[in-house]
C-alpha cells in the first residue's frame, strides 16, 4: 500500500525537504502552499508521479477542506498524514511589533494549526491506525523566547494543541505529534524579525554563536516522528539544551531570557 502525506508550508524549507525524503522513500505527497509559482518549481523536484500540488492559505477553514479532499482524491482515496508545517517568523520587542504582524503571526502559525488539526480529523480517522498529524512547533514552544514573545506564545498553542490533541485523538487511533527545531537552514533565516528591523535572523544566530541545522536532519526527524512513540521530536543542539535547561536549571534559562541572550527557535 502507498503511504501518503500532506504538507502545508510545503513550497520551501522544511515542507519541501520532508516532501522530498518521504517521496524518495516510496511515499505519495501533497505539497500545500499559497504561493502557487514556487510551489509549482518545488513540485518539479520531486519524483514524477509522487506528488501533487494544492493552494492553500491555512488562515480559511474552507480551504482546508477543499485541499484536504482533493489531495485524498489524488492519493487514490487514503491520506495517512498531515503535516501542520506553515509558518513564519516575528521578532523584536513586543513594543516594536505592530497590530498587523501580531495577527499574521497568530493566524497562520496557530489558528492556520488549528483549523489543519480540526480539518484533518475525518480524514485521518479513515486511514487510522495508520494515520498521524504532525505539527511544526519549535524551540521556542520549550521556553518564551524574550524578543519574540508573539512567536513563542503562537509555538507554547501548538505545542499545547499536540498534547490535547495526543490524548483527544487516542481513542480514534491517531497519532499526534510535534517537531520542535531550533535554528534551521531555510528561507525564513534571511526574513527580518519584524518590519522596524533591518537585520536577517541569519545575522543574529551567527552573532549570538548559535548553530543552524541543516534542513534534512528535520526532514529525517519528521520520519521518525511520525514513525516512532515520542511526543515531541528535539531537533538541534539549541533545542536539546534549551529542554534540558528547562527542565534541569530552570533559574538558569530565566537569568538568560532576562539578559536577552535566549534566542528564537525554527
Amino acid at each position: 500500500m502507498a503511504y501518503s502525506i500532506f504538507i502545508t508550508g510545503g513550497a520551501s524549507g522544511i515542507g519541501l525537504a520532508m516532501a522530498r525524503l518521504f517521496a524518495e522513500r516510496g511515499w505519495f505527497v501533497g505539497l500545500a502552499d499559497i504561493d502557487e509559482a514556487a510551489m509549482a518549481r518545488a513540485a518539479d523536484t520531486l519524483p514524477p508521479g509522487r506528488v501533487s500540488t494544492h493552494r492553500l492559505d491555512v488562515r480559511d477553514r474552507e480551504q482546508w477542506d477543499e485541499a484536504l479532499t482533493a489531495f485524498e482524491n489524488s492519493a487514490g482515496g487514503q491520506l495517512h498524514v498531515v503535516a501542520n508545517n506553515a509558518g513564519i517568523p516575528l521578532g523584536g520587542d513586543l513594543a516594536e511589533n505592530s497590530t498587523a504582524e501580531i495577527e499574521r503571526c497568530l493566524d497562520i502559525n496557530l489558528k492556520g494549526a488549528i483549523f489543519g488539526a480540526q480539518a484533518s480529523l475525518p480524514f485521518l480517522r479513515r486511514t487510522a491506525p495508520d494515520a498521524c498529524l504532525l505539527n511544526t512547533a519549535s524551540a521556542a514552544g520549550i521556553y518564551g523566547t524574550s524578543g519574540a514573545s508573539v512567536y513563542s506564545a503562537t509555538k507554547f498553542g501548538v505545542r499545547a494543541l499536540t498534547e490535547s490533541l495526543d490524548g483527544e485523538w487516542a481513542a480514534h487511533g491517531i497519532r499526534v505529534r510535534s517537531l520542535m527545531p531550533a535554528f534551521i537552514d531555510t528561507p525564513l533565516l534571511a526574513h527580518t524579525p519584524n518590519a522596524r528591523s533591518n537585520e536577517s535572523i541569519r545575522q543574529r544566530v551567527l552573532n549570538a554563536g548559535l548553530e543552524i541545522t541543516p534542513v534534512t536532519e528535520v526532514a529525517e526527524a519528521a520520519w521518525q516522528a511520525v514513525h516512532g512513540d515520542r511526543l515531541h521530536t528535539l531537533v538541534g543542539a539549541t533545542a536539546r539544551r534549551m529542554a534540558f535547561a528547562a527542565r534541569w536549571m530552570p533559574a538558569r534559562l530565566r537569568k538568560m531570557a532576562r539578559a536577552g541572550t535566549q534566542p528564537l527557535g525554527r
